[in-house]
């Protein structure tokens, strides 16, 4: 099984058969970065990808379209299948049916209460009055459908990730705010980018 926690180096993608553009394309910033302590001032920095990131990316179809077409040649490859890849999960997330569960408000308060106490802890305040329930109810019914976060599997540039997340969040809180009205004010906010306080 592969440690999660371990680090590959650029010089160590190269030696996996990465060329500089295919790390650009399909894995985009490194995990870390920063300056090796063994390297003298003034030398280049240090960028360490996760090895489990790698390791999936290398298993997606647009890596072995580059390394199928060979380095460089395949770098115009890889960006047809990387937009191809965008393409299709944005599709996807259009057509997808949000499934939001419906509670009665008295449940739903309840559960939002309990929420707020996993994720802000037993003393944290800022739910008292209706602004602030309406907060915590929409945090707890997004946790709830984290489970739709696994349609953005498979983008790795973030310009076309960060596209597919921004349509995510607003076809979330759209199926939110359609199920439950009062909160819809509370869901307008987060789509505008303001996920505040009960909005892990």
């Amino acid at each position: 099984m592969t440690d999660r926690t371990v680090f590959v180096s650029l010089e160590g993608l190269r030696s996996r058969g990465w060329t500089d553009g295919m790390v650009r394309d399909l894995l985009g910033q490194p995990d870390i970065q920063g300056r090796s302590p063994r390297q003298a001032a003034g030398a280049s920095m240090v960028r360490l990808y996760l090895l489990a990131r790698v390791e999936a990316v290398e298993r997606a179809r647009e890596f072995r379209v580059c390394a199928r077409a060979g380095g460089a040649a395949g770098l115009t490859g890889t960006r047809v299948a990387a937009e191809g890849r965008r393409r299709a999960v944005l599709a996807t997330l259009r057509a997808e049916p949000i499934r939001v569960p419906i509670l009665p408000p008295a449940e739903l308060e309840r559960r939002a209460v309990r929420y707020r106490r996993e994720v802000g802890g037993a003393g944290a305040d800022d739910g008292a009055g209706p602004s602030g329930t309406a907060r915590w109810q929409v945090g707890y019914l997004r946790s709830a459908l984290r489970s739709y976060d696994r349609l953005l599997d498979g983008l790795f540039a973030t310009a076309g990730r960060a596209e597919a997340e921004r349509l995510l969040r607003r076809r979330v809180y759209g199926a939110i705010a359609q199920a439950y009205p009062w909160l819809a004010e509370e869901c307008r906010r987060r789509m505008e980018g303001g996920a505040g306080g009960g909005g892990r």
